[in-house]
């Protein structure tokens, strides 16, 4: 969840964001011999792209050309032109060059939302999770070349699913403390993060199926104006005391969640626990 995916300076700005002012941290990059660069996304001094970026962009190449799981972190130096230790200078692993930009994303949400201490709770955090979606927006081309990727890789799926997660707790860290008065403030907090991360991932990923092409921000925002107004419509409702509607014992459900190739033992195991449970 990115806003600002370069900056014309290494220091500290102050941007405005939905009519809330909050602080976006020095963006500046290293090169290999020490010295500072201008902010990622623009080149340095010299003239030469940051090697943050010379690295994804080799990364990228050698994806495609040999797909992920054949291409090597060996590999991938070799074809920017430098050392093993600058790559694991920018990147913990070979995952983290596919998601080069959910760190710096995550550090701008949270400090968007420290700011955001007044205001819908539900409307706050619908806007934290615009920033993802500008961030992916501010590249389109990598973004789509991205997304089709972790379509390939399981790993991926599973480091994206990871990422996604830390959106999540971050979304509901801010609700919980925002519902510290409410005594189910707790539960409102997980239910509405969950929901609006969802909300905001099925507008992305529409734009993202579409090749990058048209508005993805407005197909965000329409997820989310659904999200508010099924969230609205259910607190008038609770507001009214309208008792909900009681369900039947032909209507209840039980999901259960397996791996894939979990043993039916062990599902049959699962549902009659849970039945058991209840």
């Amino acid at each position: 969840m990115r806003i600002w995916h370069s900056v014309p300076s290494v220091k500290a700005l102050s941007i405005a964001f939905a009519g809330r002012w909050c602080y976006v941290p020095p963006m500046a990059d290293v090169r290999d011999d020490g010295g500072a660069t201008a902010a990622v996304g623009g080149p340095g001094p010299s003239g030469k792209a940051p090697m943050r970026e010379v690295l994804i962009e080799a990364a990228f190449q050698l994806f495609v050309e040999h797909g992920f799981e054949r291409t090597t972190v060996d590999d991938i130096v070799a074809r920017a032109g430098v050392g093993r230790r600058s790559f694991f200078r920018y990147f913990p692993s070979k995952e983290d060059v596919v998601f080069p930009d959910h760190e710096r994303c995550l550090t701008e949400m949270s400090a968007f939302l420290a700011t955001s201490t007044d205001g819908e709770p539900l409307d706050v955090i619908c806007d934290a999770a615009r920033l993802v979606m500008r961030m992916y927006a501010a590249n389109p081309e990598f973004s789509v070349q991205r997304y089709r990727l972790t379509r390939e890789v399981p790993s991926l799926r599973g480091y994206e699913l990871s990422v996604v997660h830390r959106y999540e707790r971050t979304l509901a860290h801010y609700l919980r403390q925002r519902y510290a008065g409410d005594p189910n403030g707790a539960l409102r907090a997980e239910v509405q993060a969950a929901a609006i991360v969802a909300a905001h991932n099925n507008g992305l990923r529409t734009w993202l199926r579409s090749g990058g092409h048209g508005d993805g921000a407005q197909a965000v925002d329409q997820s989310l104006a659904f999200l508010r107004q099924t969230w609205g419509s259910a607190r008038e409702s609770a507001e009214s005391g309208a008792a909900p509607t009681p369900q039947s014992e032909e209507d209840d459900v039980v999901v259960i969640v397996a791996p894939r190739k979990a043993p039916l033992w062990r599902v049959v195991q699962k549902i009659e626990k849970t039945l058991g449970d209840d």
